[in-house]
């Protein structure tokens, strides 16, 4: 019996194994290899044989079951040469193909013809030759197809009139010749032939669409619409009426009632902005402004390109870029930061960078070596693009949005969680090893951040802090005292350049009194006063204790007086103002990750009192042995 149970446990293992192995798609699998092998791509992409291609495949999206590929999206990856026949033509279920912007040359895949699933075909940019295909009726399902800016030559064939679900026909800036046939497609709503060499007259069906669609051709275009043009109702006659006089009594009385209505819907609308006001002052919530990123970027010079780094997943150029759906985050010190939504579904971070005084050579140098700092507590600085006229930086998107943000950005909103004490702890931990693995990748060099904010901190995949904008201020012209990182600056940097490790372990510290307090580290209280954070938590301290120096949605977790305490302690050791007093980021590390270590198990059970409350005697106790932390040199 026990023979036969080991050999069913056996059994049961290798089914479960071959069902995780079936789950990827084999054949869609090799078909992929096969392409890649057999075409030049002078940039390197993730296509490891033995990673799942549904999970980790760069431009490779599968089904909701991971049974076949149905989108196969790489634009700008630097393929050259002809597509390699039997290659993407297995992958049978495919829907999507775009591989716009490449180098590919050869004539259009015959043997495209088998992918019968086809919704949308992208194949601009590029550089194919010969005839479009014969027959286009193959795909019925095609909704998008853009040949543009290539060479395609011959007629354009009438089986396109066949492809009753197309929606886009874009086949401008070939060598299309010939008449172009009647396509009569009701469901076309976008339609470009533009420089090609087509002749005769405009087919009746296309009459509807403007002549810009038809320009640099040798066309007929009496009947095509003006460039803007509008859809114009029905010529329907109007209904004559027989008019009759108002009364003088009347019209007064139209006019009374209409300022009253008037008066009324004025009193309605401020009623409604009054209530929709968001926080506090009352302000109307305004949506997030969508722009792309082309009408906010000024490129004249398109001989430079996007510098990407070694060991970069992502798959796109300048072009596709700055076409890219975008979104303003917010604009800082050193620019405006965009979230771009690209093609392939993948997002990023651009920030456009303003006020640069370094030259192209200086940028470059530094952009190098920060595109080289490997370490998950680090932001990827994934490429950058450097004219005389626009500097670009990309990174990594974190949906979760920066520390400050999360601090402060929905405080006194119903429904918002607030942070819980792990949350503070993790991303102090993980800022601090962030900060020291920047420190340490010197190279005999003095590389520092220079503006560490909690706007430049981020909640990596493990929960831990991750900081952002690293080294950025290098580059900078100096900056006016009232435009710096209000409230993170150390005493002694006059201007970005002269920022230092010493520097950097300040401001860190001024994040962590942000992470204990809950409150900004400089902000207005009320007519000319400001407050100060480092100034406030260190008078609360040398007069005597209360809770009111932890924030209060702290209050309501447990059993974390002492490491809150610990911490409060390491923030005005690294905010001392002489910077030889402050500790060196490397010992800062230790002492963040003892915090959570020295006391566990060992807490005590009470939980902290409100602010009215008497302290207990361990918190101020050890409160009072650091009431000169500001002015003295702490042994750590």
């Amino acid at each position: 019996m026990s023979r036969e149970m080991e050999l069913l446990f056996i059994f049961l293992a290798i089914t479960l194994i071959f069902s995780h192995t079936a789950a990827d798609p084999v054949e869609d699998k090799k078909a992929l290899v096969d392409f890649l092998q057999h075409i030049s791509h002078p940039r390197s992409l993730n296509w490891n044989q033995s990673t799942s291609l549904c999970k980790n495949w760069t431009g490779v999206f599968c089904n909701s079951d991971h049974s076949r590929v149905i989108e196969l999206r790489l634009p700008g990856v630097g393929l050259h040469g002809p597509i390699p026949p039997n290659t993407l033509s297995r992958l049978s279920a495919i829907q999507v193909i775009s591989l716009r912007s490449n180098d590919i040359s050869g004539p259009f895949p015959s043997d495209f013809s088998k992918l019968l699933n086809l919704t949308a075909l992208k194949l601009q940019y590029n550089k194919f030759s010969g005839p479009l295909p014969l027959d286009f009726s193959v795909w019925n399902n095609l909704e998008v197809i853009d040949f543009s800016n290539n060479g395609f030559n011959e007629s354009i064939p009438s089986s396109i009139s066949n492809l009753t679900q197309l929606i886009s026909l874009n086949l401008a800036n070939n060598s299309l010749s010939g008449e172009i046939p009647d396509l009569n497609i009701p469901s076309l709503q976008q339609l470009s032939l533009a420089n090609n060499s087509l002749t005769g007259s405009l087919p009746k069906s296309l009459q509807r669409f403007p002549s810009s669609a038809f320009s640099g051709n040798n066309l007929t275009l009496e009947n095509a619409l003006p460039p803007v043009f509008q859809v114009q109702p029905p010529n329907v006659q109007p209904i004559k009426k027989k008019t009759t006089k108002l009364s003088n009594a009347a019209i007064l009385g139209i006019v009374i009632c209409g300022c009253v209505l008037v008066f009324v819907v004025i009193a309605v609308f401020m009623m409604l902005c009054s209530s929709n006001g968001g926080g506090k002052g009352g302000q109307v919530k305004q949506k997030k402004k969508e722009v792309y990123l082309k009408k906010e970027v000024s490129i004249k010079d398109e001989s430079e390109k996007l510098v990407f780094f070694e060991g970069n997943n992502l798959a796109f150029n300048l072009e596709d870029l700055l076409r890219a759906s975008a979104e303003v985050l917010g604009k800082g010190t050193f620019g405006t930061t965009y979230k771009a939504a690209l093609e392939d579904a993948s997002t990023v971070v651009v920030k456009r960078l303003k006020d640069v005084s370094a030259g192209k050579r200086e940028f470059e140098q530094l952009l190098e070596v920060l595109g080289n700092i490997k370490h998950e507590n680090v932001v990827a600085l994934r490429a950058y693009y450097y004219s005389k006229d626009e500097k670009l930086v990309v990174y990594d998107y974190y949906d979760q949005g920066s520390v400050s943000a999360l601090l402060h950005g929905k405080r006194g909103e119903d429904g918002r969680t607030a942070l819980d004490w792990e949350t503070r702890l993790r991303i102090a931990i993980g800022a601090a090893r962030g900060i020291a693995h920047i420190h340490r990748q010197a190279g005999g060099n003095k590389l520092v951040h220079g503006n560490i904010k909690a706007a430049n901190i981020f909640l990596n995949s493990q929960g831990y802090g991750s900081v952002s904008d690293v080294g950025l201020a290098a580059l900078m012209s100096p900056i006016p005292a009232q435009m710096r990182a209000a409230g993170y600056r150390a005493p002694e940097v006059t201007d970005t350049r002269k920022a230092s490790p010493a520097s950097d372990v300040y401001s860190f510290g001024v994040l962590l009194l942000e992470l204990l307090t809950g409150r900004s580290p400089v902000h207005a209280t009320g007519g000319h006063e400001v407050f100060h954070l480092v100034r406030w938590v260190n008078s609360v301290v040398r007069e005597e204790w209360t809770a009111e120096v932890f924030d209060l949605e702290l209050l309501r977790f447990p059993n974390i007086e002492e490491e809150m305490v610990e911490m409060l302690q390491i923030g005005l050791t690294c905010v001392a103002r002489m910077p030889e007093n402050r500790p060196k980021m490397a010992d800062v590390v230790k002492l963040v990750e003892e915090v959570r270590r020295v006391n566990t198990g060992s807490r005590p059970s009470g939980e902290i009192r409100s602010e009215a409350s008497t302290p207990t005697p361990i918190i101020a106790d050890e409160i009072a042995s650091s009431s000169a932390i500001e002015s003295a040199s702490v042994t750590l």
